[in-house]
């Protein structure tokens, strides 16, 4: 909702900019949907096509194996250590640890299919390169046939020609 005052406001404010221009137009933008609110957004930029668009990057993936020690010398169960304080860095432990697990398996699927991939592309590659070259062998005797009957054709006519004279 914040947002859309925001954008209200803005609007409001380059319109006062914009009062030489706009003297006969004084209506407010009343947003009631996501399509006035796209408008609204839109005419706002456009209204300074010269200023930068800063556009957001991507969440990157969260890496768990940076934040998860490899050795952890603080091995306990969840009843070792029964104090009330313990139980919720054991907790943690285990969360941190199944977030880790939860992690190398995604890529070792992600690795899998990967290859997967690949090697279907060599396939693919392998069966397409196949039909090529039997097509061209197959085009290649054509041609060699064909210029055989006109090279014999050739030779009949020069024969018939040197007949003839």
């Amino acid at each position: 909702m914040a947002l859309i005052k925001n954008l209200i406001k803005d609007t409001d404010v380059c319109k006062l900019e914009e009062h030489e221009e706009i003297e006969n137009e004084k209506t407010r933008h009343v947003v009631k949907s996501a399509l006035d609110l796209q408008r609204l957004k839109i005419e706002k930029l456009m209204q300074t096509p010269n200023k930068p668009v800063v556009i957001p990057e991507q969440r990157k993936e969260k890496d768990f194996m940076q934040s998860v020690p490899t050795f952890v010398r603080n091995v306990m169960g969840s009843s070792a250590g029964a104090g009330s304080g313990e139980f919720h860095v054991y907790r943690h432990l285990r969360r941190k640890e199944y977030a880790r697990q939860k992690m190398i398996q995604a890529k070792s699927v992600k690795e899998q299919l990967d290859e997967e991939y690949q090697r279907k592309l060599q396939e693919n590659r392998k069966e397409a390169e196949e039909k090529t070259a039997k097509k061209r062998a197959k085009r290649l005797k054509k041609n060699a046939k064909k210029s055989r009957s006109q090279k014999s054709q050739r030779e009949k006519d020069l024969e018939q020609d040197a007949e003839e004279t």
